[in-house]
């Protein structure tokens, strides 16, 4: 399994989350299993998104779909993304 976390800032999530939700279709058509959405405590705009992916090359594949960039315009995504690829790491030998 393959996560993406994503952190951006936005002008209002209110705004932003609507658009987010729309796209869901997109992020499943590549492959997305999972999603979680959370704010910074202090700052509701601040936004962290965490996907679970099958591989590595599914969210590529999504990250390159152009509707990504167009959705993230209109929602209102200030700036470019801090964006983090990882793989579950094995657990230790007892």
């Amino acid at each position: 399994m393959t996560i993406v976390v994503v952190q951006h800032d936005a002008a209002d999530y209110d705004a932003w989350r609507p658009v987010f939700d729309e796209h869901r279709a997109a992020r499943q058509a590549h492959g997305c299993t999972s999603e979680r959405v959370y704010r910074a405590a202090d700052d509701p705009n601040s936004i962290t998104i965490v996907t679970e992916w099958p591989s590595k090359e599914a969210a590529e594949g999504f990250m390159a779909d152009p509707s990504l960039a167009e959705a993230m315009a209109r929602g209102g995504v200030l700036g470019p993304p801090t964006v983090t690829i990882g793989e579950r790491a094995p657990l230790p030998a007892p």
